[in-house]
């Protein structure tokens, strides 16, 4: 009698093909990770060197032991004080910044930095027809709200004070009883300040706003001049020792009684 023969039992799993297996989504993941990782080069690439410094040092030192740039205790905004020493530093930052202005070609022109015994100083002066705040306006031009931007998020990642001037020339202003130089010099320096705390800028940074009207003209010998109507920034520069302690800011002026419209052109 033959031996009989064993049975086999076949098995088979059934399931998706490879076609439906999830390999598809594991070079997905690496290519938005390859992505996100090109994004971030591109924007530090972009950005300021404080915070190129900032992330650097986040990545070297990750648990803050270290007293480098962005991981210490006294936090990444202390590093990046700006002294006497450095305000000049802080000065071509700021110039490079400002390249990525739309209208920077046009506007280059009508900002001035200087460092001085305060800090810099930082003067957007306008022109005939107005640059950055419209012709007697106090709200800021597309220009001016570009620009006030731009400067809010530079200057709000020191820890420096902040003041702001608002200027006039001396032409009388028209067009509203009651309302004179000395109103529009103070709501141009109030509406740059409104505008650039909403920006970056911190509100502990503003130390001063000042209105000066026409006593603290930019070209003395020609009162008329337009760039006499300008906003100033001050970033005051933190002092290292007393010996390095900036002067009091100069007091505001306050008109004892402002004088009377005057109905004259537009300015």
């Amino acid at each position: 009698m033959a031996q009989a023969r064993p049975i086999i039992v076949i098995k088979k799993k059934s399931g998706h093909g490879g076609h439906h297996g999830g390999a598809w989504k594991v070079a997905y993941a690496d290519f938005v990770t390859a992505m996100m990782a090109l994004f971030i080069v591109l924007w530090l690439l972009n950005s300021s060197k404080q915070v190129q410094e900032a992330v650097g040092g986040y990545f070297r030192d990750p648990t803050g032991t270290a007293k480098k740039v962005g991981t210490n205790m006294a936090g990444a905004a202390e590093s990046f004080a700006i002294t006497k020493d450095n305000m000049p530093k802080l000065k071509e930052q700021l110039q490079k910044a400002m390249k990525q202005l739309s209208d920077f070609d046009k506007l280059k022109n009508q900002i001035e930095m200087t460092v001085t015994s305060e800090g810099l100083r930082i003067e957007l002066m306008e022109t005939a027809s107005g640059t950055f705040f419209d012709s007697g306006s106090a709200t800021p031009s597309g220009d001016g709200r570009e620009l006030l931007s731009l400067l809010a998020v530079e200057l709000g990642q020191l820890p420096n004070k902040v003041s702001i001037e608002g200027h006039t020339d001396a032409k009388p202003y028209s067009g509203k009883v009651s309302y004179s130089n000395w109103e529009l010099s103070s709501d141009r320096a109030n509406a740059a300040r409104r505008l650039m705390q909403t920006k970056g800028l911190g509100a502990a940074q503003v130390s001063q706003v000042r209105g000066y009207a026409d006593q603290r003209l930019r070209i003395p010998a020609n009162p008329l001049e337009p760039s006499n109507r300008r906003i100033s920034l001050i970033v005051q520069y933190l002092a290292k020792n007393d010996d390095d302690a900036p002067p009091d800011p100069p007091q505001a002026t306050t008109p004892a009684e402002a004088p009377p419209a005057v109905p004259a052109e537009h300015k």
